[in-house]
């Protein structure tokens, strides 16, 4: 049976296991929420939690971490990998949660799984896409080392379905022609960005 920790019949007993679990997918799929709902639950079982939001996400007035549905959790804000890993140190956690995980880069990926290898379980949210539908790093690293991926789908603006991608759009309501790969641009909201599935982008 898998519980939180994802305890298996090779764990020992009493021995805490970490594990890697990632939330990610487009810009307006709940991914924020899906990790307030695992720090929620952690709380309610007295768990240890630390919860992490990158420093370039100020949309809401503060470092919380917050849905575009208008839920939000406290939590702490860091500038960069190196910055979360101090911010853990020393500290004797059960759980850390990590939202905007896109903005840490590829230096983030060394940190969660040496986290996870000293057994703590580190629950990562974030973009997966750019908004010029290219793969979103490190998420995508991320996704391959991890126990447990959930990959979130939007709803297109256009047609409804299923949309795994997100594009920036000018005032028009037109996808936007900039291209770049993965920046900072992609800290906004729906004056910004509108998700699409496949045949809208």
């Amino acid at each position: 049976m898998t519980g939180l920790w994802g305890s298996g019949p090779l764990a020992l007993a009493g021995e805490r296991t970490g594990q890697l679990q990632v939330i990610a997918g487009p810009m307006f799929a709940g991914k924020s929420e899906e990790l307030m709902r695992r720090v929620r639950r952690a709380w309610l079982a007295g768990l240890s939690v630390e919860v992490v939001n990158h420093a370039l996400d100020v949309r809401h007035g503060s470092r919380d971490v917050a849905s575009h549905a208008g839920q939000r959790i406290p939590a702490r804000s860091v500038p960069d990998a190196a910055g979360l890993a101090g911010l853990v140190a020393g500290q004797d956690l059960d759980l850390l949660a990590i939202d905007e995980a896109q903005f840490f880069g590829s230096d983030l990926v060394p940190v969660v799984t040496r986290l996870a290898g000293e057994g703590l379980t580190v629950v990562v949210s974030g973009l997966c896409v750019t908004f010029d539908g290219l793969p979103f790093e490190p998420l995508p690293a991320l996704m391959a080392l991890a126990e447990e991926v959930v990959k979130l789908t939007a709803v297109c603006s256009v047609c409804g379905r299923d949309a795994a991608f997100h594009v920036r759009v000018v005032p028009s309501g037109t996808p936007s022609t900039a291209g770049g790969a993965a920046r900072a641009e992609h800290v906004g909201g729906t004056e910004t960005y509108q998700a699409r599935c496949r045949a809208h982008t």
